[in-house]
């Protein structure tokens, strides 16, 4: 009795024997959400809300298609398309896979704004030396006006 005064456990409710019908709709639910709106950027880490491309004027002209993207958060955090969050020696992998696998390919460079100009011209060189035949960085237009985020 005195280890346990309050006998709690005797006035709790038996467990159920079967799992509720709603336990399984919220798991179809989950599954469905998840397959439907999903990406490999979900649940993996991204870039963050203060990424913002630079503005240069008549940056929608010169706009083409490419084939590959990668994006530069830092000098040391470039996110690849399908490798997730690699460095630059890491890059340079990369880079002579993709341009193996895709004939003519083009890079997207979607460097932030506090990215030194510098670390675009050694990405471009080493794609250059992979096999990309273009490389073009991504840019806003400051004439548009920016879709925002949160």
């Amino acid at each position: 009795m005195i280890t346990r005064p309050l006998e709690l456990s005797s006035r709790l409710r038996p467990a159920p024997r079967t799992f509720d019908w709603l336990f399984y709709v919220n798991g179809g639910l989950i599954v469905l959400f998840f397959s439907l709106f999903g990406s490999q950027f979900v649940l993996a880490p991204g870039l963050g809300i203060t990424f913002q491309l630079p503005t240069m004027p008549g940056a929608l002209a010169g706009a083409a298609i490419t084939t590959h993207r990668i994006s530069v958060v830092r000098s040391d955090l470039i996110f690849a398309t399908g490798e997730g969050a690699i460095n630059t020696k890491q890059l340079r992998g990369w880079l002579e896979r993709e341009a193996k696998k895709t004939k003519q390919a083009s890079l997207l460079v979607l460097i932030g704004a506090g990215v030194p100009a510098a670390d675009f011209t050694d990405i471009a060189s080493a794609a250059h030396a992979a096999g990309f035949v273009h490389v073009q960085m991504g840019a806003q237009d400051p004439t548009t006006p920016s879709v925002g985020g949160r």
